[in-house]
């Protein structure tokens, strides 16, 4: 048997929370995506990263279709073959969020988006794998319809058998140069830690904070950069004591970014160049239009509902490149140049950025004692 984790991943987008699990160690068996843009770009970025192949294939369709008929007859004959090579199958996604985000249509369970939530927890109840993680906003414990809908998710997991932690994490804790909170979910059989002499999940019995590089109560207290004058093509002094790492600067040269495949790819306004131009360097407090300061870390990598996030030190929008950096993918992570630029931007804004997927997949790792 290996002691790799099999996965099947739902709601895969292009793949931000697959690849950490990937590079952590497990196997990705399937993969499950709605929307054929994403499914294109998932694709067309692991053959550029020279990634195996998933054993079972793609599917592109709702994850609705598990629930019932063939693709649920499929999918369980997949999950019983994989059993017979690897000791534990797990389950990761992110369904998508609008109608629990703040910002979003905040339709909550009644909306589209807000069913597939509930499909991707029947499914897990349906078919048992021995784990699984859920992302999403924390608009889903903020709001007290929302709440409702999740703790009542919570309680069909416990009585199909599942223990489960849970933490609001903050994907730049991990290393990533953004201010991105969200929701993970994550459950466990209670037959899986039987076996590995855990009786119970206990508050604290899981590592959250063992690969957290900068813990949220000290990294927002540096002395991070505000505004600067905006200046085209300036050149500004790092500040020191602040952790370089987490600045958008050091991911933009890490990454050469202007270098990138996808470095010309950008929105390119016919109008607004003089109000793009009027914006201070740091200046993100208004809804639309926020300029990122190269020595801080970027506000969240949403780039839908007219947010606008403008280049630090140039008279532009973000290009793909440089937001691919922000969700701290590695170097040679290039998304298909042919797609639409509305896709690529929301593919992007949509994933969980890659370091925060790495090190979550590690901490489940060392709680299975299965990171040698």
């Amino acid at each position: 048997m290996s002691q790799h984790p099999t996965i099947f991943s739902f709601f895969a987008g292009t793949g931000f929370l697959d690849l950490g699990f990937e590079n952590s160690g497990y196997n990705i068996a399937f993969v499950n995506e709605y929307f054929p843009p994403f499914m294109e770009a998932y694709k067309y970025s692991r053959q550029n990263l020279n990634q195996p192949l998933p054993k079972y294939g793609y599917y592109q369709g709702s994850i609705t279709d598990f629930l019932t008929g063939e693709p649920q007859q499929k999918l369980k004959k997949y999950i019983k073959n994989a059993k017979q090579n690897s000791d534990i199958i797990g389950f990761i996604g992110g369904p998508p969020c609008p109608d629990f985000s703040v910002g979003g249509k905040n339709k909550g369970r009644e909306g589209d988006h807000g069913k597939l939530t509930g499909s991707y927890i029947a499914l897990i109840c349906q078919l048992e794998p021995d784990f699984f993680l859920f992302e999403n906003v924390k608009g889903l414990w903020r709001t007290k319809i929302h709440r409702a809908f999740y703790d009542e998710l919570k309680q069909e997991l416990e009585n199909t058998g599942y223990l489960l932690t849970e933490r609001l994490i903050n994907a730049i804790e991990y290393g990533a140069p953004q201010d991105r909170e969200r929701i993970i979910l994550i459950g466990f059989k209670k037959e899986l830690l039987t076996s590995k002499g855990m009786e119970t999940l206990q508050v604290g019995a899981f590592p959250w904070e063992k690969h957290i590089l900068y813990p949220r109560q000290k990294v927002f207290t540096y002395s991070w950069p505000q505004t600067n004058t905006f200046e085209e093509n300036s050149t500004l002094p790092f500040p020191k004591n602040i952790p370089e790492k987490l600045t958008v600067e050091y991911w933009f040269k890490k990454n050469d970014v202007l270098n990138h495949p996808n470095a010309q790819q950008y929105f390119q306004p016919r109008a607004g160049i003089k109000r793009f131009a009027s914006v201070d360097e740091g200046d993100d407090s208004k809804k639309s239009y926020k300029r990122l300061h190269r020595w801080r870390y970027s506000p969240t990598a949403c780039y839908g509902n007219n947010e606008v996030h403008l280049h630090p030190y140039k008279i532009r929008r973000l290009s793909v490149a440089e937001v691919l950096a922000i969700q701290s993918l590695p170097k040679d992570f290039v998304l298909p140049p042919h797609l639409s630029l509305t896709n690529l931007f929301k593919t992007v804004g949509n994933g969980v950025p890659y370091l925060a997927s790495k090190k979550l997949a590690e901490t489940i790792l060392d709680f299975l004692a299965l990171n040698k």
